[in-house]
């Protein structure tokens, strides 16, 4: 199963895949995308450390995440994905202009095919003003059209807001 989580900042997107994986009652690896470039993130990432149950096996993966999928997928196991938007910053971030449309490709070809449950957390940046700045610009249009190909793919999608889900589509 494939299940998308999107929702804006501090909307409780997070916590809720967290949720949902934990009240399965199978291993989950949770696929952390963030780079701790300065001090602020880092402390982002320490407090998303605590939160997880200590049983739970992380895996960081800033740029080429469809490999580590494969690498990590297996059966009776959940692969916690978070966040999508930060991958993307990676990917846009980085020098090669082809790399992020090669690794979104990537990504949405191998998803359908993996057999471990899948949840990707994902904010939603479309909702406001358009962005003044050229790259802010490319990477709202860039998670959008990654969005829509994911929610396409899901099975299930939800819209998180003020920590309360909001079910988009569900196929179950």
């Amino acid at each position: 199963m494939l299940q998308l989580i999107l929702g804006g900042a501090r909307s409780g997107k997070s916590r809720l895949a967290e949720n949902i994986a934990q009240q399965r009652g199978i291993p989950v690896i949770y696929v952390a995308t963030a780079q701790a470039l300065d001090d602020e993130m880092q402390q982002r990432i320490q407090h998303h450390q605590q939160q997880r149950p200590k049983q739970w096996k992380l895996c960081e993966e800033p740029i080429f995440l469809a490999d580590q999928l494969l690498k990590l997928d297996q059966e009776h196991q959940i692969i916690l994905v978070d966040c999508l938007t930060l991958w993307l910053t990676n990917l846009l971030l980085v020098e090669d202009q082809d790399l992020q449309q090669q690794q979104t490709d990537k990504l949405l070809e191998i998803l359908p095919k993996l057999k471990s449950e899948i949840i990707l957390v994902s904010n939603e940046t479309g909702l406001g003003v358009v962005p003044m700045g050229e790259i802010s610009r490319r990477f709202v249009d860039e998670a959008g059209r990654l969005h829509q190909a994911l929610g396409q793919l899901a099975h299930k999608v939800m819209f998180c807001v003020a920590g309360f889900p909001m079910i988009l589509k569900d196929e179950n």
